[in-house]
């Protein structure tokens, strides 16, 4: 009788997850996916600016903060693990803070390099801390919809990004984008004091300082040899060395994580088919999604004419499916399992890359905005199972590593995607997009590039379905 209370009084201490709370960890999450896409419309003004960046320099300005953003997320993961989420979580914002005051003070493109990695180094912080508190505090009933939320907000981070690069980049300065950050982060972290509880933290968890050197190492050079590839060329020295060492660190970690005792992360987790196929449907689903966003910016702005501040309010349509879809792919997901949701996203994706590569000049954009309704039907759909299948293959006190591995995903496929149509695009068209003469060469070379990446998407579909299929007939 005595345990069971005990057990009764535990279970009433216990902190649930509240609509505050709720809001408040998906705003974090929305700012931090927000500033992947930003920078990308500013690039005109950082061109013309008084830092005078080389080429090289600039597209380092863009990338630092991917780069160690998805270099870091699952060392980041396993210390939010490790010494709490929620401190993890309001280090992030610090991190953010000085990093966005750092790029906004920059006199210099090395200064404005080493602000933008130190904003992706909070990032990392931010966005696994963010996942695990919503699956610890989220009965498990309800955490396939927590995560849904949680997805949608990384999707709308995308589409704030853009909206909001686009506006810095006709009515302010690139500086001003950068200290907007400052404040931001700071309200955000007074509100994370205030509405969301500690999660316990384990002690026990493993950081594994070699494991985390050599698995960022790695990601490192995988991440930088996808983003210069089509700018250097996939069979350039540079690109090759870069995934060579990628590799070599990648098998380096593999081998030690198999003999250490306590390993950051263990390589036999991939033995799971499930695990296997919700990291690559992440992974294809942003693969696909910023293809899109690389070429949409370009395309609105030259083949259809619209300033930089209404190319940003024009992916809005984005927003509709990601936002109001989702919860049906939870309940879908809830009833049917995660093979139907997943599978009927990825083709909705791949279909909605197809009908934009039919779009042109003469496109009216009320069509073009009913195309990215349905890619973003797809992804409203797919993302909650998807994401929930990578978190539940893993123990509950490795949520920080399990959404870690998840953010991962999302952006080593998203900048293959880039990559991936950059370079297609680059290898039909060399010419000058803002020439009016040019236009039609553009957009069909970039309705080559997005079917180019359709294919792609719908071929990883059928492995992901496959790989869903294959555990459910175990």
């Amino acid at each position: 009788m005595l345990r069971h209370a005990e057990k009764q009084h535990r279970a009433a201490a216990a902190p649930t997850l509240t609509r505050p709370a709720l809001l408040v960890l998906c705003a974090c999450v929305l700012v931090a996916q927000g500033m992947v896409a930003a920078v990308n419309l500013l690039i005109p003004q950082l061109a013309a600016s008084t830092l005078h960046p080389t080429p090289d320099q600039l597209l380092w300005a863009v990338d630092a903060y991917v780069i160690v953003f998805a270099a870091l997320l699952i060392p980041a993961g396993a210390l939010g693990d490790r010494y709490g989420r929620k401190g993890a979580l309001l280090c992030g914002l610090g991190l953010f803070a000085t990093g966005g005051a750092l790029s906004a003070l920059a006199g210099d493109p090395a200064v404005l390099i080493a602000g933008r990695g130190l904003c992706g180094a909070g990032a990392a912080l931010i966005m696994p801390a963010t996942m695990s508190v919503l699956v610890h505090l989220s009965p498990p009933g309800q955490r396939g919809r927590a995560l849904a939320t949680w997805t949608l907000s990384a999707g709308l981070g995308g589409l704030a990004g853009n909206v909001g690069g686009g506006l810095a980049g006709e009515f302010l300065t690139w500086r001003a984008l950068f200290w907007a950050v400052v404040p931001l982060a700071a309200l955000l972290a007074l509100a994370v004091a205030r509405t969301v509880p500690r999660t316990p933290s384990r002690p026990d968890a493993s950081v594994d300082p070699v494991g985390a050197l050599l698995l960022a190492g790695a990601l490192i050079g995988v991440v930088c040899g996808i983003i210069e590839g089509p700018g250097h060329g996939w069979a350039s020295a540079r690109v090759l060395s870069a995934f060579a060492a990628g590799a070599g660190l990648l098998a380096a970690f593999t081998l030690y994580a198999l003999r250490a005792a306590r390993p950051l992360l263990d390589p036999r987790i991939f033995a799971s088919r499930r695990l296997r196929a919700g990291t690559l449907g992440i992974g294809a689903a942003f693969f696909g999604l910023f293809a899109l966003f690389f070429v949409n910016a370009q395309y609105l702005q030259y083949a259809k004419g619209f300033s930089p501040a209404v190319t940003g309010a024009a992916i809005v349509p984005l927003t509709v499916g990601m936002a109001l879809v989702p919860r049906l792919g939870a309940r879908l997901q809830e009833r049917t399992g995660p093979r139907l949701p997943v599978g009927a996203g990825l083709g909705l994706i791949g279909v909605g890359l197809l009908l934009v590569s039919t779009a042109g000049a003469d496109t009216p954009y009320a069509v073009y905005a009913l195309y990215l309704l349905v890619l973003s039907t797809g992804t409203g759909l797919c993302a909650p199972s998807l994401t929930l299948t990578v978190v539940a293959e893993l123990p509950a006190h490795q949520a920080g590593l399990g959404s870690g591995l998840n953010t991962a995903a999302r952006e080593i496929g998203a900048a293959l995607g880039v990559a991936v149509v950059g370079t297609v695009l680059a290898s039909r068209f060399d010419g000058d997009p803002r020439d009016p003469a040019q236009v039609a060469a553009f957009t069909e070379a970039t309705g080559v590039a997005l079917r180019t990446v359709s294919v792609v998407l719908l071929v990883a579909a059928v492995a992901v379905v496959a790989g869903y299929r294959e555990r459910a007939r175990g």
